[in-house]
């Protein structure tokens, strides 16, 4: 096991990772950009060194800064958490040249899953089914052939990147040129990287993805899975497992071909494989995120297990001591991400300190934020607060204490996205469990609060 780790990111998820390096013994350093300098994180670690001004790309994601940060604290490997450098090949390479461990997927296996478009083919190989796309867009004739081959609607992606960050849905030709400039635009600055390829629009589909852990002597198991189809611009905001779109026996049967899948490629560490699932209940793979993902609590409640630490010691070179026979998921467990932002002004994300926070509690709650009050929210980095976690032995005693907790969660000094969870746990359609992804995005935040108001 490591002696000691930098944490190369920040807020609820440095937190996450620092707690879990208690747990394992192991020293925790926080790398923070001068913005962070107050941070929660920064003032609970070990040590906490700062990496560079609040401009991620001369701080969280400065190879030079975070490799300099490890080196002059004493460090033998680095957590990237989610985001920044989490699945930057490059960087992993660097990590390993400096005789440091990153603690995801190894340089190779991270550029063997780099190109999404690549990933859906080589899982394809496996037995993964995929939904129809393209192949890398060269110019915008390759595009209009691709798109005319595929069939309308399209949707336009970044090879490189997530979080909704540089995708468009287009159905006409007419729209395509000028989304695709300015998907390549949006990409480019998101990622350094403005490859884009097009896939099928599935229309009213569900979000629905496995989780999988494999060690590196090719041991892996998974974990079940989750539904995140409740989104807004192509972005989660809340996540629940089981997921109501499937039935016992379809969920069961994706996992297991997915975990065959990604270990028959070389997979290695943990894991997510994201599907969308048509209104018939086929599910089509769309691809995969080398890294610990921001809904892994909604896991560990149904598992009792800890992502963090598992992701830790599979990079440290542990057997997964784990079979599947062994991952036994009970209940149901819903999160719900916390965002500093304004339902009613199209999610426009804010800044502002926190006047006054208060997480809730009771059976079966949990709260992960870095929140605290006096702490100043930065304007130049994601908006994510926290998450509220709630687990119950069944879906709508879960949906249940879900309101509750949501009642009694406390934040303020900036406006937050808590109202628009308040208005799903009283939506027909989220209570029949019939969400699609469009359930925000067809109507908009503010008139999905309006109608709940009445």
């Amino acid at each position: 096991m490591f002696r000691r780790i930098l944490i190369a990111n920040r807020g609820e998820i440095a937190l996450r990772v620092l707690r879990a390096c208690r747990t394992l013994g192991v020293e925790a350093v926080v790398a923070y950009s001068e913005a962070d300098r107050d941070s929660l994180p920064a003032q609970l670690a070990d040590e906490a060194i700062c990496i560079g001004p609040p401009d991620a790309r001369r701080s969280y994601l400065s190879v030079p800064s975070v490799i300099s940060a490890a080196l002059v604290t004493g460090c033998d490997a680095i957590h990237p958490g989610y985001g920044f450098l989490s699945e930057d090949e490059t960087f992993a390479e660097v990590v390993r040249a400096h005789d440091l461990t990153f603690i995801g997927p190894p340089p190779d296996v991270l550029d063997r899953f780099a190109s999404k478009e690549g990933t859906r083919r080589l899982l394809g190989g496996f037995g993964l089914p995929t939904i129809p796309g393209s192949s890398m867009i060269s110019d915008d004739d390759h595009a209009l052939r691709e798109a005319e081959r595929i069939g309308y609607p399209v949707l336009i992606k970044p090879s490189a990147g997530g979080g909704g960050k540089g995708m468009r849905m287009v159905r006409t030709s007419r729209e395509l040129e000028s989304a695709i400039k300015i998907c390549r635009s949006e990409a480019k600055s998101a990622f350094g990287d403005d490859s884009i390829y097009l896939e099928k629009w599935l229309d009213d589909n569900r979000h629905v993805e496995i989780q999988v852990a494999v060690d590196k002597f090719g041991a892996g198991i998974h974990l079940g899975e989750r539904d995140c189809s409740v989104q807004r611009r192509h972005q989660k905001i809340l996540e629940e497992a089981p997921t109501p779109a499937l039935s016992p026996e379809a969920r069961a049967a994706l996992a297991e071909t997915a975990i065959r899948a990604v270990v028959a490629a070389g997979y290695e560490n943990v894991g997510t494989l994201e599907f969308l699932v048509d209104g018939a209940g086929d599910a089509y793979f769309i691809e995969i995120n080398c890294r610990i993902q921001v809904e892994h609590p909604v896991t560990e409640m149904l598992t009792g297990i800890d992502l963090v630490a598992l992701q830790i010691g599979i990079a440290a070179g542990e057997p997964l001591g784990l079979r599947q026979s062994d991952v036994v998921t009970r209940g149901h467990a819903i999160e719900f991400r916390i965002n500093a932002e304004d339902p009613a002004e199209d999610f426009r994300p804010g800044a502002g300190v926190i006047e006054q926070y208060h997480a809730p509690g009771g059976p079966g709650i949990r709260m992960d934020s870095h929140l605290y009050p006096g702490y100043e929210v930065p304007p130049y980095y994601d908006s994510l607060l926290g998450k509220l976690i709630v687990w119950a032995p069944d879906r709508p005693t879960a949906i249940a204490r879900s309101r509750a907790a949501l009642e009694e969660l406390l934040v303020e000094g900036v406006t937050t996205n808590i109202d628009i969870h308040r208005a799903l746990l009283e939506n027909e359609t989220f209570l029949e469990g019939r969400m699609t992804t469009n359930l925000l995005d067809r109507v908009g935040g503010a008139a999905f609060l309006a109608a709940a108001a009445r």
